[in-house]
């Protein structure tokens, strides 16, 4: 969360207060029509000394309460790849995952940098030290639909960071997407593993669903020690924008699965 907790970095809160039916009624609330809303203006308090950026996010807890248990580390908290080796799959909380998320996108930044302007991200598999995946939206400010893409980032030493564009195009100076997606449209993203591969699908109602699969298998997740949690909400890849402007989107429904030995 932006607010902050005292020594200048974003405030975590815990499964149980989110469970307690914790609310923020500036980055972090109920809507209307009961949706879940994520609001993340440019200034703000970050979660560590590692990111430019700030954020309002849900990180998938396999360890519901149990504190006990690392947040880190391939154990009973996280999951993995089901190519990883049989002690990983034994000591994770499972293996493979699928999530998905119905959302609407209300409003993106227009100031700033070109290359940050109108850009987030609203679902990531986060590892060890890399992201297998983020899932990025984004709306330049003369365009009335937006686009959605994705990046794969491989381990260091297995590749550069790779990029595809399911809806629109990623470009900084892109013509407005025929296909696009508009500002508080719903649509579904899903996420899904299945050993080395991963597949990201947008849905929309009466339109076909576009889908990409990435082969993973050089990409450095198959070995020991890599661990895997989900990400949803809004990480907010503008930091050079207005102060006062902002990324919200609202969730109507996430849910996520794993296999289990």
């Amino acid at each position: 969360m932006r607010e902050n907790n005292g020594n200048g970095t974003a405030t975590t809160i815990t499964v149980s207060e989110l469970n307690n039916k914790y609310q923020n009624n500036k980055y972090f609330y109920t809507s209307d029509d009961g949706g879940m809303v994520f609001k993340c203006p440019v200034d703000g308090f970050k979660t560590s000394a590692n990111t430019s950026y700030t954020r309002v996010e849900l990180r998938e807890m396999l360890r519901g309460t149990n504190t006990s248990i690392s947040t880190k580390g391939v154990n009973k908290n996280n999951w993995v790849f089901g190519t990883a080796p049989s002690a990983d799959l034994n000591a994770a909380a499972g293996f493979d995952g699928e999530m998905n998320a119905t959302l609407a996108i209300n409003n993106v930044t227009t100031t700033g940098n070109s290359s940050h302007v109108g850009r987030l991200v609203i679902g990531q598999i986060h590892a060890n030290d890399d992201e297998p995946v983020r899932i990025y939206y984004r709306k330049l400010k003369d365009n009335a639909l937006g686009s959605i893409y994705f990046a794969h980032e491989p381990t260091d030493g297995n590749g550069s960071e790779q990029w595809y564009e399911l809806i629109g195009s990623r470009s900084s100076s892109a013509s407005n997407p025929t296909d696009g997606i508009a500002l508080n449209e719903k649509f579904t993203y899903s996420i899904k593993v299945v050993g080395d591969n991963l597949t990201i699908t947008i849905s929309r109602d009466g339109k076909d669903d576009v889908s990409k699969t990435v082969d993973m298998v050089n990409s450095g997740y198959n070995v020991g020690g890599q661990y895997m949690y989900f990400k949803a909400g809004v990480y907010h890849l503008n930091n050079s924008g207005d102060a006062t402007d902002f990324a919200q989107a609202t969730f109507y429904n996430l849910d996520k699965s794993h296999t289990t030995k």
